[in-house]
Parts: C-alpha cells; structure tokens; sequence
C-alpha cells in the first residue's frame, strides 16, 4: 500500500519540510520496503502442549505481577481446542517457552507475536508510563497479519532470544496492528515518510516517552551484514540507546521538529475555492503520460491495481469521448485478468504484482483490495458491454462467499501470502502454485495437456520452479496450437477449474486473518450491492444485507460505531473510514432493493460523522472523533491509495444524499469538503482520484431516476435492465411500490412525492434538479432519458 503512497507524499514533504530530509542516515543502516521474493519466515506448527499453564518469563524482561499472570493464566486454560503457538521457541510438549501480554489481545497480528521472547506491550498509556518511569526509549512495530515481510522480521529478530533479551533490557517494545489502529499507523508511518521518503511493513519507530518519533524504518534485517545491510537491526538498537541516554538535547530536538512537520502534514491547508473540471483534465493527462500501452497500469513495476483509477478514466471517457481513456481502463482490466495476481482457480486478486505483466504477485489477498476491484469490473462491463469482466466480478464475489465469509454472514479481512509447503516450511505463495506434474496427476494427461496450456504451465516454471496460474495467450490461440475447437478448450478448462480447487484445498492453506472491519466490510457490502443492481442478481444484495445486519448489531453501540469484531467481542473506537464506507454501502444497498430502512440508517451515521467527526471551520473530516485519544496529530486523511480516503467516499455520500433527500445542506457540506482539499487537487490531483469521482458527479448534473411500480419490485425489471447496460455513475436510484409504505418511503425521498405508476404500470421519472422528462412506461424510452450525457467543461476534441 505504502509503495503507492511515496512519491506524492515524498514531494509533498520535500516542499514544505526540507530541513527534514534525513534518508541518508536511513538509507546507510540497510533500512528497506517490503521486498517481494527474498526469503521466507516463520516455523512448522507442532501439536499443542496440554499444559495447564505456561511461562511468563521473559528473557531480560520485568516479572509479571500476579494479577498480569493470572489473566494470562486464565487466557491460556481457555485457548481455543488444538491451539498452535506461532514460535520456534517450543517446550517438550509443544507448549511455548514464551508468553507475553500479547496473548490477551483478540487481533490476529498481535496474537502472532504473543510467544515472542519479547515484553510487548499493546498501545496504550501502561506502556508509555513504564517508558517514563523506566527512563527509556520506546520501540514501536507496526504490522499486520498478512505481512510476508513481518513475518521475516518476526522470525530473525523478534523470535531471536538475544535481541528480545536487549530490547526488553533497554526499551519498552509496542506492537500495533495497522488494521485495527490505522490512526497510529498514519501519524508514525508520516514520520517514516519524513526520514526515508518511503515507507512500508513492517514499521519500525523509536519514540520518546512522550509519544515523539525520533527515529524510523521499516524492515531492518537482524544483523550486520545480513542481506547486504551494513548496519543490522541489533547494531541500530544499540547506537539509538546510546544517542538516547548522551544526546538527550539532540533526540528531543530532532522528535519536536518532527512532530510539528507531522501535525501539518497530516491535515492540510484548506483552500478558497472549489476545483473545477480542469482538475479532471490535468489527471487524465498525467495518467495518459504513465500509461503502460502493453500491459495497462501505470508503466514500471510494481503494479497495484489502484495504480491508474480504471473507474475514474471511465467517468472521463464518458463526458469527453476520448478513446485513449477507455482504453487505458479496459486495457487494464483485461491485462490483471490474464495475469498471475488474478487467482485463475479460486478467483479473486492478490495484493499486487512485484514485475510489470502483473505475472509474480505479492501473494496476500485482501478483502478491499477484492471489494473495490469487483466495482471496477462492474463498471468496466457496462462501458465494455464485456462479458468476460462480469465474469470476474462474479468470480471475485464467489470466492469471497467460499472463502472469506464468516459463517454469521460477515467479511474476513486478508489471508496471507506465506503458508506451509510439503516440508513444513513456510513459503510465500507455494499454496497457488503447480507443476506439469501435479496438473497431469490430478486431470490425466489429456485434460492436462490442455489445461497446461492455457495456463502456461511449464516444466521450467516461473516462480522458483513452479507455476503461476495465467493466461497470456487468447483460448483461441491456444485451441490453435493444440489442434482442437476453442469450445472444446473452454470447456476441459471450465470443467477441471472446480478440481483443482478442491486439490488445492488438500494443501495448508495460507493463514486468514478473521477479524471482521466495519470499513472493509463497507466495501465488500458495496461490492454485493452494486453486483446485485448491475448484475441482476438478488442473492448479491441477500449476502450484502446479512453482513449490513451483522456490522448494525455488533459493532454498533450506543449509536456509535466500533472499528475491529473478533472472537465475539466488537473493540476500538471507529474511523472516518468506517462510517464513511458503511454509509456508503448503505446507500448502495437502498439502491439495490428499495428498502427505505437502509436510507434511514445511512442518515443516522452520517449524523454521528457530521457531530463528531467533521471540521465544521475548514471543512473534511478527520480520522479520528472529538472524544478519541489524543494523539499527536488528528489526521484529515487526503490520499486515495490501495484504499480509497475516508473524506473522497464521506464526499460523493454527501452529494447521493443531497439527490436523495433534497436537503441543500448535504451539498453545502460537501462543497466545503472540496474547498479543503483545494490544494492537494492544485498541487497533484493525482493524489485525490477517488475523491474525482465526487467532483465528476458535482460538476454533472446529476440524473434522479424513480421508478414507481403497482405491486412489487419485480415489476422494474424492464427498467432495471436498460440501467444495467448503461453507464450512468452520477445519478440516484429510488425504486418504490405504491401502497402501504409509500407515504413514510416520500419521507426520506421527497422526489417520489405524487409520482405513481401510471395506467397501472411501472412508470420510470428520469428527472435533473427536480425537473423531470415526461414520465414513461416504455424501456426504450427510458433507455435514451437515461443515456444522455453532460459534456465535461473545457473537453476538446479527443
């Protein structure tokens, strides 16, 4: 993710901050971001011991008072049944040598960290109070689960009983999970941003008592000399303790300075004005310069699939007819579908593609990165009218039921890129990869035969002796090569796809990361919805609503959102991300099934965002409450990465509800959002491409579509199916039937007031600021009300 992050934050800091410009010193102690292939981490699990107590000793570490131990204790007799401590660190009977106060937490990260010889401590006040009273210097590392690179450093440092024995002699260690404290992670990975112009997993930060960063990286390999690093992780913890206690003047110098760089570059300078299209045009522009005409995305490697906002060239190429924009996003989309970080068995994308044919992925997979990437199919199939980009968005949707749904209806998070191979040893990416050999075992050698072609696997192989899965050459092509009928191809490939599934099953699999987000799975709940209404598909918005109910009800207290569930108990206050995301999906949903409850509850939350959360002087929101902890900084989050900005998705919600609802004051609030973000639009709008898309439907005019029927639903599907094929992104959808509830569902949508359904039958008003063409029961009619487009301000000839 961070990868994405860099240049645009680099140059933002450079500008304002040049003073800060340390990387050398960085750069000379073999600090680096996440590699891609260079090694692997972690141990084969071992039964578990049937001990009815483990040790709390720590190796240079404090003895845990009694009532810390008997928690630990308690925790330890009601472990789950077959439990496997994740360390080398092993007694006789499988129990760990090692526990520490991590096994009390409920993330999965840091439940990964909790038989570390190491004293972590989670974030929080007990940690930075020991720090003071101690007089020591913090050391904070920041993951997630899913990070290959931090199990590496796990495994050679953290797991290493003479480094953990100098850490917990002379810091006090934190572990933070990114996922669930995303509000640490922005304040402490900014000031990685400042030392190193980069950043990544893991995040390694040395901090005062007083929460300053004085120091940072991310991975450090253990020693000197360990994988070309001059200065190893040990070296660099000694040479910091000692700058600490003779430089104490110097270390808080350095940390002030920072800090206040790191307050106002995380929330930036409100502008005067409002962009307006030519900040469109300018990005069209940048992207059409690093495009990659071969292998779409953005040129060079890696390739992340939100390196070039497919959406985004889609809404451009629809208000200005420019060819190249379309191009460059189905181009994209047909080129990560034939590569390696599509998961041709299973379905779904992987993390993203360490080369530039988008072949050798990173191969973690995680639930945003599937959420948003299934709207972009979606959408790219009713510009397109492609059929095969409905299939994957069908595809990713159907892995996600297999394989990341909890059984309450809810979205896992991630799973991860490392799992066991025949040796018992953890590799990254054996899980996903084949021989000739295996396919031909499975399949029989004339299936085999096919099916190896198609997907390009060969004896040679292209992942250290073994095959990724992709499909560089069209199926007729191939039927070509082999001498058989394409039909016949498609058919041996649809067929043995299901079987290698299920033999891919056989193996371990990669670990998943259950932890259920309320931001995440706001995206995913979208991505049902959207499929649902695109697609035709009622079982779509049945999933979406489940896991709507599920966020609703436990992670829902007191009116107020709660971030992470795991383990059956809903923890940490929620983010801008959260609130944004699920009214997000809401709305969605209310789109996809006319189920006016959706809309009301949508309503309710951004309530909360506007009272707690919204900058009512400068406009935007910040990422954490007016009642959150205090950090030191409150981030106004204003960059649209993997993920997109909790503020570009707050914004585009703003203006749905404004058409909606009609009440002006939604529109006046997101113009003042935009107004915040002025600058960073002027300066590089690349950086804001989600929050585009809200500035594409604000300059619009937006389209009002209500569709009134007489008994049910159902009876909007000739409607609903000219909309399916047609792109119309900048609009609102209200499907009511008459009778009982249409007066309470007016309510919430003033514009179905007096609208009815003519003669008896479906009726579609296709209406622009309240305004509507005469209404019609006739699809075609509808059909071209609907199609006509808005020319974008100041779009020349393409």
């Amino acid at each position: 993710m961070m990868i994405e992050m860099n240049a645009v934050l680099r140059r933002r800091f450079l500008l304002r901050f040049p003073s800060l410009a340390l990387a050398a010193l960085l750069a000379a102690c073999g600090e680096g971001l996440e590699p891609s292939h260079a090694g692997q981490a972690g141990s084969s699990p071992r039964p578990a011991g049937t001990a009815e107590r483990v040790d709390t000793t720590l190796p240079g570490g404090e003895v845990f008072d009694q009532e810390l131990n008997g928690k630990i204790q308690a925790a330890w007799a009601d472990r789950e049944a077959g439990y496997k401590p994740r360390t080398r660190h092993l007694n006789a009977d499988g129990t760990p040598k090692f526990t520490n106060r991590l096994f009390l937490e409920t993330s999965p990260y840091l439940l990964q960290h909790a038989h570390n010889p190491m004293n972590w401590h989670p974030w929080g006040d007990e940690a930075f109070e020991t720090a003071k009273r101690l007089g020591r210097p913090v050391l904070l590392s920041v993951g997630y689960s899913t990070c290959h690179w931090c199990h590496v450093m796990e495994e050679e440092s953290f797991d290493d009983v003479e480094i953990a024995r100098y850490i917990n002699e002379n810091y006090v260690p934190i572990k933070v999970d990114r996922e669930e404290r995303p509000d640490v992670d922005g304040i402490y990975m900014a000031a990685v941003q400042a030392f190193t112009g980069r950043g990544g997993w893991p995040m390694t930060v040395w901090l005062t008592a007083e929460r300053k960063p004085f120091y940072g990286g991310t991975y450090f390999p253990a020693r000197d000399g360990d994988r070309g690093a001059r200065r190893g992780f040990l070296t660099l913890l000694k040479l910091l303790r000692k700058e600490f206690d003779t430089a104490p003047d110097r270390v808080s110098e350095r940390a002030g300075r920072l800090v206040d760089a790191i307050g106002k570059m995380l929330e930036p300078a409100a502008g005067d004005s409002i962009p307006d299209a030519e900040a469109l045009h300018r990005v069209a522009g940048f992207y059409r310069g690093r495009f990659d005409s071969d292998q779409g995305g953005l040129s060079g490697a890696p390739k992340f699939p939100s390196s070039l906002p497919v959406r985004l060239m889609l809404r451009y190429h629809r208000r200005t007819d420019d060819p190249q924009a379309l191009e460059m996003a189905t181009r994209t989309l047909e080129k990560m579908a034939q590569g390696g970080m599509y998961d041709h068995v299973a379905g779904g994308f992987h993390r993203y593609s360490t080369d530039e044919r988008w072949l050798v992925p990173h191969f973690e997979k995680m639930l945003y990165d599937n959420a948003l990437l299934v709207v972009a199919y979606l959408e790219g199939r009713q510009v397109s009218g492609r059929e095969d980009f409905a299939r994957v968005a069908r595809d990713i949707l159907r892995y996600v039921e297999r394989d990341m749904t909890s059984p309450e209806g809810a979205f896992y998070s991630a799973t991860d890129a490392d799992s066991l191979n025949p040796e018992g040893e953890r590799e990254e990416g054996w899980f996903f990869t084949w021989t000739p050999a295996e396919v031909e075992q499975l399949l029989g050698k004339d299936r085999a035969r096919v099916v190896n072609a198609y997907y390009a696997v060969t004896a040679k192989g292209n992942f250290e002796g073994r095959n990724i899965l992709h499909t560089p050459k069209p199926a007729a092509t191939v039927a070509k090569e082999l001498g058989l009928p394409k039909s016949e191809v498609l058919s041996v490939v649809r067929e043995s796809r299901e079987l290698l599934y299920q033999e891919r099953k056989k193996r371990p699999p990669p670990l998943r990361d259950e932890k259920i987000l309320t931001a995440w799975n706001g995206l995913m709940i979208s991505a049902h919805a959207r499929a649902a209404l695109i697609l035709g598909v009622e079982t779509y918005a049945r999933r979406a609503g489940r896991a709507a109910e599920f966020v609703l009800d436990h992670l829902l207290r007191d009116g107020r959102l709660l971030r992470s569930y795991k383990s059956g108990r809903a923890r940490h206050n929620a983010y801008l991300d959260d609130y944004a995301f699920l009214i997000a999906a809401l709305l969605d949903l209310y789109e996809a099934t006319g189920e006016p409850q959706w809309l009301q509850k949508a309503i309710d939350l951004d309530r909360v965002l506007e009272k707690h959360y919204e900058d009512k002087k400068n406009g935007g929101f910040f990422m954490t409450s007016d009642d959150h902890e205090q950090l030191l900084a409150r981030e106004k989050p204003g960059y649209d990465g993997a993920e997109p900005a909790g503020n570009s998705v707050a914004v585009m919600n703003l203006l749905r509800l404004h058409e909606l609802t009609t009440d002006d004051r939604y529109r006046q609030r997101a113009r003042k959002a935009f107004q915040a973000f002025e600058k960073v639009f002027t300066r590089s709008p690349s950086a804001l491409s989600e929050m585009l898309l809200a500035l594409d439907f604000h300059l619009d005019t937006a389209k009002e579509i209500v569709i009134v029927t007489p008994r049910s639903r159902a009876e909007a599907e000739p409607m609903l199916a000219r909309l399916r094929e047609t792109f119309v992104p900048n609009r609102i959808l209200s499907v009511a039937t008459e009778g009982h509830g249409m007066a309470a569902h007016a309510k919430l949508v003033p514009l179905l007031e007096d609208k009815t359904a003519l003669r008896g039958k479906p009726t579609a008003y296709v209406c622009e600021r309240r305004v509507c063409e005469l209404p019609t029961s006739d699809p075609e009619t509808f059909a071209e009300q609907i199609r006509k487009v808005q020319r974008l301000p100041g779009a020349g000839s393409p």
